[in-house]
């Protein structure tokens, strides 16, 4: 059977049947879709809870962006040149909130967000209160397999990896980078360098996620890229 957009809605809220809290993640390479698909869910799904749970903020999104870490951190760390490989993140940090989040004993947690103007963190912008029962949260190294990474993959109940031809993405993300301040020069020198390396770690995960939404699919959500 294909994939539709509201099967996929029907899948996440299956995740908290019941009245469990289950996180969500969505995957895949830089400008994949992975932010409009969480997004687009989202939207779609806050109106429509399951049985016993209120409208709106029953379903939240939280992304792994907020734990960038700061120019200057990475300027310390002589990583400015890589910002947004998997060593830029604070990958413990983010395990760390998804735990909180699934242990489920704090009336609201607070996720950093990340603010693509200036491309920073920024901490404590998403508020996740008790009545959230759906975490959707999306970003690149979910299903990474490395010391930094691992604990993430078990706290989330499943992960989907959005799957994109490298033409669309590459499009998309040398607009995003125009977008917001590179030259196109510098846009297309980042977009083919240090995204396309981050780029090939990713896609060596897609085995590794329970579900892959196909890139028809992923036009048919959204040309806005992640």
């Amino acid at each position: 059977m294909s994939l539709t957009f509201d099967g996929l809605a029907e899948r996440a809220k299956r995740l908290v049947a019941g009245g469990r809290r289950a996180v969500l993640g969505i995957t895949g390479a830089p400008a994949a879709g992975k932010t409009t698909l969480a997004e687009e869910l989202v939207a779609a799904l806050a109106p429509v809870p399951p049985a016993g749970m209120t409208a709106g903020d029953w379903v939240k999104h939280v992304p792994m962006d907020g734990f960038h870490l700061a120019d200057v951190e990475l300027e310390r760390l002589g990583l400015r040149d890589r910002k947004g490989a998997p060593d830029t993140f604070d990958a413990l940090g983010y395990a760390a909130l998804l735990r909180r989040l699934i242990e489920d004993e704090d009336e609201v947690v607070y996720a950093p967000g990340f603010e693509r103007v200036i491309e920073q963190p920024i901490a404590g912008a998403i508020p996740i209160e008790r009545t959230a029962r759906l975490i959707i949260t999306e970003g690149n190294y979910l299903l990474v397999d490395s010391p930094r990474w691992r604990a993430v993959r078990p706290l989330l109940a499943e992960t989907w990896y959005a799957d994109l031809d490298r033409d669309t993405r590459m499009s998309r993300l040398i607009a995003r980078h125009i977008r917001f301040g590179k030259s196109e020069r510098a846009a297309g020198e980042w977009a083919t360098g240090t995204d396309e390396l981050n780029a090939a770690v990713i896609a060596a995960t897609r085995e590794r996620a329970d579900l892959i939404i196909p890139p028809g699919l992923i036009h048919h959500v959204g040309t806005a890229p992640d």
